[in-house]
């Protein structure tokens, strides 16, 4: 970590409060983990990204094949956090109305008048797992947009407040594509990270296999509440970043736009070569919002370099669209992030200040 990566005490100074939430966190970060860790075997990295981002207030995407114990962590999850849970199996012929909930008619014994009463779908619930969303239709998709953004849900003309917090995990199985809908870019972009879940080292499968053939299940005790978790979300926020920190952060987004003029003929080659479209300014936001909440995971009150290159994966790879020479080559966005990472500087003195690229891009080779 630089030394200059900590803000000036000008610029904002710790309050004995956000030391408190800090260490708050920080504790309940560790023992979230070793609760989780009494079911769930490895899959640290998984963890600590849903953590980052529900902290940060965010959405997730998870994506592995099927056995590896996606729905049992999110479900172990909530309950660390004593939040309510409810998981949706998106299938073809799933309604939107089956998500958001709909109303109904009902009359009342006492006058004989009819009227209608909204009945709740499975959306309202603090953790909402939209499992295989890739499996329904678009427009039953959609009917979680609303969800995602405003945190409520609109029927018949009435909008309905979701629990807070709110988050939604889905997951995809990124083999069997066979009668899909992949999801739509700006629903895509909606999701904080997009999680990869891989196969566990055999070490972890050992002791996977021991652990769940027996006759005992573990259980999980609460770790904090969801008024806490809530609270946390509103320190996440106050965790204060230095302004060449943000500017590091907002490379990664530029850097895989290819727009025209000045800005466009600078990028790097690799980028040039492989990639189609870029990460929008939501991009640069989630980067700064989860090197906020990493930090506090980790015991900081403050954001650096390091908290961004962190997250850079998880928020970028769902954000870079490649063309066909990627494909052919086999790159993926993955490789696109970890040259950027390679290419950037965090040293203060050499990264952009009002819009302009660093004169290192200008030469960049493709890596």
């Amino acid at each position: 970590m630089l030394a200059s990566d900590s803000v000036h005490p000008t610029d904002a100074s710790a309050s004995d409060a956000d030391l408190q939430a800090v260490e708050r966190l920080s504790a309940g970060y560790r023992r979230i983990t070793a609760e989780i860790g009494k079911v769930i075997v490895g899959q640290q990295r998984v963890i600590e990204e849903l953590l980052v981002a529900m902290f940060a207030g965010g959405h997730c995407l998870l994506v592995g094949v099927p056995g590896l114990a996606k729905t049992l962590m999110i479900h172990t999850l909530a309950d660390a956090l004593d939040l309510s849970f409810n998981r949706v199996q998106f299938t073809p012929d799933l309604m939107p109305a089956d998500i958001t909930g709909t109303e109904v008619i009902q009359e009342d014994k006492a006058t004989g008048s009819r009227g209608f009463k909204f009945l709740p779908g499975p959306v309202f619930a603090h953790v909402v797992l939209a499992d295989e969303i890739n499996r329904t239709p678009p427009k039953t998709q959609a009917a979680l947009l609303e969800a995602m953004q405003e945190h409520q849900v609109t029927v018949g003309g009435v909008r309905h407040k979701l629990p807070e917090p709110f988050f939604v995990l889905a997951t995809q199985n990124p083999i069997e594509q066979e009668g899909t809908y992949p999801l739509p870019e700006a629903q895509l972009d909606r999701f904080m990270f997009h999680v990869h879940v891989d196969y566990p080292a055999e070490e972890e499968e050992f002791l996977i296999v021991r652990q769940t053939t027996g006759h005992t299940q573990p259980s999980v005790s609460k770790v904090l509440t969801y008024a806490d978790v809530t609270e946390l979300q509103q320190f996440v926020r106050k965790v204060p970043v230095a302004d060449h920190v943000i500017r590091y952060a907002m490379q990664f987004s530029r850097l895989t736009r290819k727009g025209r003029g000045e800005e466009g003929r600078d990028l790097p080659e690799f980028v040039q070569k492989y990639v189609t479209w870029g990460a929008g300014p939501r991009a640069s936001q989630y980067l700064i919002l989860g090197a906020k909440a990493r930090a506090m995971l980790h015991g900081r009150a403050f954001a650096t370099t390091e908290d961004v290159r962190s997250v850079a994966a998880p928020v970028l790879r769902h954000r870079i669209i490649l063309n066909f020479n990627a494909e052919a080559e086999g790159i993926k966005p993955d490789d696109i992030v970890r040259r950027l990472i390679e290419l950037i500087p965090s040293d203060p003195g050499k990264l952009a200040a009002r819009g302009k690229l660093p004169e290192i891009f200008k030469s960049a080779d493709a890596g």
